[in-house]
């Protein structure tokens, strides 16, 4: 299996797609201004109480305030806190974590009214992120997340991944990083440091160990509160830390800037694998030109096939996502028991993807075809299993139920990934009455117009849906060429798939998107 990352970055937003064998696996897309991500650590105020649940309410600087369990604050929260006094006491000189004591753990059987009180301030981290009408949810244990290991300040232990198996192994990573740990910091090894050596090992623990003295620098020199003190990696960054895998070919970026932040990641973790990070130059949009944005409207929305006519649907709501599998049209050319294992079993693999590309968590029930048969029913189980056993995120899978229900949990620590593939009328909008198609055309003459004598842009790129630009191109004297003949040869017509038959969009020669729309476009 080879796998390709492909990053989009727009104005407004930057979207990533994780293709597996040129396939779309995993999809994620995040605003350039979005203020919150998981792992992002801030000095925060508590601001109000809950002893009924044994919770706190922080105040981290978002329209909804955090909400902070007393189990999450962490055993070391009373060393946290004092060591935060300590810090705040001198702001010329940093007081080293190394010379600070321990405190013994918090209980666990202890109230937050006698730990917290309204207004004391709080090192926390985001562990979720705002769902629905819930606020972020936060944890007082902190963690800086490497490729390799986990840093933890405070942590009195070394832990190696379960997924290590070799006892041999374990036990020399183990010794490996208690040898280079420093002081008063903990470390949990991750599964793709099996192997590594010594040096790999150590020059990650000091770039972790420099991201916290440099968030704790924040504290002690600054007292704006809530105050963010350390900004997780950015997505492409991030996405590739957890992802990243020797199978990569290719990481494909259509930005100067993220290219180079992805290439100087990489040549850190993989340096023989650097070359791999390549600048898209294409005058086709990226997901275009790769198969993503066909693979995105086809996989999203309510109804997805995945082939001889079968089909799933899937409900979001509140508390749980429910995934109904049809057999469809499907040729009933073997025995119902048969056809019926057969249709489970692409569901199966369809519903594994699906719970990775659209970032689904919580509770998920799937109402499968009924099988009369045990082993049909075990076969299934197991296919499900393996199938997400590619899957990053925590989940738990149980076998089918008396009524042939499938109940599967899964780690949820954002929104899910819902993209909305319905297209809105773009020449109505909504109204049911448009302009004569015919004079389409002539609308985008006149903006071409407009730009060039009035704005002054000589060169730009015209989007447009790929027919509109089979038409405009079509001809030894196409409209295109009319236009470049008129307007200069700065006009250029780019096919794009994300946009609707008669929808269109400017961009200048540094892939700014121009705003050309008018009020009256409507009519």
């Amino acid at each position: 299996m080879t796998s390709e990352v492909i990053i989009d970055a727009q104005q407004k937003e930057i979207s990533i797609a994780l293709l597996e064998d040129k396939r779309l696996v995993e999809y994620q897309r995040e605003p350039r201004e979005a203020n919150f991500s998981v792992g992002n650590i801030y000095v925060a105020k508590v601001k109000k109480l809950m002893p009924g649940l044994n919770a706190c309410f922080v105040d981290v600087g978002y329209e909804r305030d955090a909400f902070l369990h007393y189990l999450d604050l962490g055993g070391q929260f009373n060393s946290f806190a004092k060591y935060l006094k300590q810090v705040q006491s001198d702001r010329k000189k940093l007081f080293p974590i190394q010379k600070a004591s321990k405190l013994p753990d918090l209980q666990k059987d202890g109230s937050i009214q006698n730990t917290l009180q309204v207004g004391q301030e709080v090192l926390v981290q985001i562990v979720k992120e705002p769902i629905s009408t819930k606020g972020p949810r936060l944890t007082g244990e902190i963690s800086f997340a490497g490729r390799y290991i986990v840093l933890i300040p405070f942590g009195d232990k070394v832990n190696v991944s379960t997924k290590i198996k070799s006892g041999e192994e374990r036990a020399r990573l183990k010794q490996l990083i208690q040898s280079i740990c420093p002081k008063n910091f903990g470390v949990i090894v991750r599964t793709v440091a099996e192997g590594k050596r010594v040096a790999e090992l150590d020059a990650e623990m000091k770039i972790l160990l420099n991201r916290w003295n440099e968030a704790i620098t924040k504290v002690q020199k600054t007292q704006e509160r809530p105050q963010l003190i350390f900004e997780e990696t950015g997505r492409a960054v991030a996405m590739l830390r957890d992802l990243f895998n020797p199978t990569y070919e290719n990481i494909y970026v259509n930005d100067e800037e993220i290219c180079n932040a992805v290439q100087h990641y990489v040549s850190l973790i993989a340096p023989e694998k650097a070359n791999i990070v390549k600048k898209y130059n294409g005058k086709q949009p990226i997901f275009d030109n790769f198969d993503v944005t066909k693979q995105i409207k086809s996989s999203f929305g309510k109804t997805i096939n995945y082939g001889h006519g079968c089909y799933i649907i899937i409900e979001h709501t509140e508390a749980m996502h429910v995934v109904d599998v049809n057999s469809g049209n499907r040729q009933k050319e073997k025995a119902q028991e048969q056809n019926a294992l057969d249709t489970n079993l692409g569901a199966a693999d369809e519903i594994a993807r699906q719970l990775r590309l659209r970032d689904m968590g919580g509770i998920i029930v799937v109402d499968f075809i009924d099988m009369n048969l045990a082993e049909d029913r075990q076969m299934l189980y197991e296919r499900m299993c393996k199938a997400m056993q590619k899957d990053r995120a925590r989940h738990n899978i149980l076998p089918l139920s008396k009524f042939g229900l499938m109940q599967i949990t899964r780690q949820r620590v954002r929104p899910v990934m819902d993209v909305d593939v319905a297209e809105d009328c773009p020449t109505c909008f909504g109204t049911g009455k448009i302009r004569s198609s015919i004079l389409f055309t002539d609308q985008l003459e006149r903006k071409i117009d407009r730009l060039v004598n009035k704005i002054g842009v000589k060169k730009f790129y015209l989007h447009v849906h790929p027919y509109v630009a089979a038409y405009i191109n079509q001809g030894i004297i196409s409209l295109k060429r009319k236009w470049q003949l008129k307007y200069g040869l700065g006009v250029n017509i780019i096919p794009s798939q994300k946009l609707a038959f008669m929808q269109y969009e400017f961009y200048d020669a540094k892939q700014h998107f121009l705003d050309m729309k008018e009020t009256n476009d409507k009519s």
